[in-house]
């Protein structure tokens, strides 16, 4: 499963499933220590893990719609 980092409020990170949208609350003892807002985590072997492919790719795709939204742009 893969799950993005919403949010973290003091210990408690709120993670979101990318496929259905579900919330989940995890304890950030449970996470990476360098776990920040927006990471990509993948749940494998009963732990998580970031998965940086993942992340560089939505990167990519958010940037290529921002650059469209700005040549699409009147102003």
């Amino acid at each position: 499963m893969k799950y993005a980092i919403d949010r973290i409020e003091e210990n408690i990170a709120i993670l979101e499933d990318i496929n259905t949208k579900e919330k989940i609350e995890i304890n950030v003892e449970e996470l990476p220590k360098e776990i920040k807002e927006g990471n990509i985590l993948l749940f494998k072997d009963n732990k998580y893990i970031i998965d940086e492919d993942e992340e560089e790719k939505r990167r990519k795709i958010i940037l290529e719609k921002f650059n469209k939204l700005k040549r699409n742009s009147k102003y």
